[in-house]
């Protein structure tokens, strides 16, 4: 059993910068993958980044590769979203998630926090 609590979301200018954070509890946490996906109104949930918590892999979508960045603190149990260049259309609602592999179908993943709201401004 994992727990995901996010925060971090908020308003930005279109080339401005913001850092989600997910904080991650429960027994076996450290053995899930921890994956990051964003919602649109309108559209369907799309993958953007995960991370392993132990190794070094990780996975971008080929929207914000060059622009995002996932990171971990083990001894915080957190995971991270760096968002740089932030434009218009990444506005959507942001999951971090807790899943058995680095995929990007969401059915990989079993745990999701309660989303995010990103909003960027043009």
């Amino acid at each position: 059993q994992v727990q995901l609590v996010e925060s971090g979301g908020g308003l930005v200018q279109a080339g401005g910068s913001l850092r989600l954070s997910c904080s991650a509890s429960g027994r076996t946490f450290s053995s899930y993958v921890m994956g990051w996906f964003r919602q649109a109104p309108g559209k369907e949930r799309e993958f953007v980044a995960a991370i392993r918590w132990i190794g070094t892999g990780t996975y971008y979508a080929d929207s914000v590769k060059g622009r995002f960045t996932t990171s971990r603190d083990n001894a915080k149990k957190t995971v991270y979203l760096q968002m740089n260049s932030l434009k218009p259309e990444d506005t959507a609602v942001y999951y971090c998630s807790a899943g058995r592999s680095i995929a990007t179908g969401q059915d990989e993943y079993d745990y999701w926090g309660q989303g995010t709201q990103v909003t960027v401004s043009s």
